[in-house]
């Protein structure tokens, strides 16, 4: 079984060495690059990665990274996630089942703040309830990527849009041990009201059909304005 590991980039030099020093075995790892000017692609580079230049937004990065992975199965990886030591044994176990077809780890978010917990609740409620997002490290085998039509290049909203195929097509399984960790940087300085807020009014619009450009002129707005009290 051959794991690729994707991980799209925009200035990531922060992040990016913890990162891809985590992966504990030697498997094809592509950094697909947005653009980034913080010298990203060559820490990539220096830590034996693939580094893909392509054009900025999510979805095209991990298209980008798709098309010229070797692996039978796909594992997408943000730049500011940690994969504990024997994650990747964890997946190669879950995946000797054949009727699973792909899923994601269980997620703990960074740091001892009791914001950083609510965070950590708040993303199992969310799996419990069929839903999970790209920071969890989302893993799909090939095979059923294809089938279910890829991941699409919008703009935002992307990992959505893949997890909400992947589970229509079923043989899904959330990982459990260990997690992955993953950064609350994002959310820092936002409250957990106004966070769930957010996130209701995205899916919403996202149902209504609007346009993901529009979607992502709404969340980095919504993610860049100061918190209230």
């Amino acid at each position: 079984m051959k794991i690729a590991i994707i991980v799209p980039t925009l200035n990531e030099a922060a992040t990016l060495p913890a990162t891809l020093a985590a992966i504990d075995e030697d498997c094809e790892v592509q950094v697909c690059d947005g653009g980034s000017s913080d010298g990203t692609p060559e820490i990539a580079r220096r830590a034996g990665a693939r580094v893909i230049l392509c054009e900025r937004g999510r979805g095209q990065q991990l298209r980008a990274g798709i098309a010229r992975a070797a692996g039978d199965v796909l594992l997408f990886l943000h730049a500011d996630t940690i994969m504990v030591p024997g994650a990747l044994a964890a997946l190669r176990e879950a995946l000797t089942d054949p009727a699973v077809s792909g899923g994601n780890f269980r997620v703990v978010f960074d740091g001892p703040t009791r914001f950083a917990a609510w965070l950590t609740r708040f993303y199992a409620w969310l799996r419990a309830h069929g839903m999970y997002y790209g920071d969890s490290a989302i893993f799909v085998r090939r095979s059923v990527l294809q089938e279910i039509g890829g991941v699409r290049p919008i703009a935002l909203m992307e990992d959505y849009d893949l997890v909400r195929r992947l589970e229509r097509h079923g043989g899904t399984v959330c990982i459990e041990e260990p997690p992955v960790i993953t950064s609350s940087r994002r959310f820092e300085g936002r409250r957990p009201w106004r966070i769930f807020c957010q996130w209701v009014l995205l899916h919403a619009l996202y149902h209504a059909r609007l346009s993901p450009d529009t979607l992502a002129r709404i969340y980095r707005s919504a993610a860049h304005s100061p918190a209230k009290r």
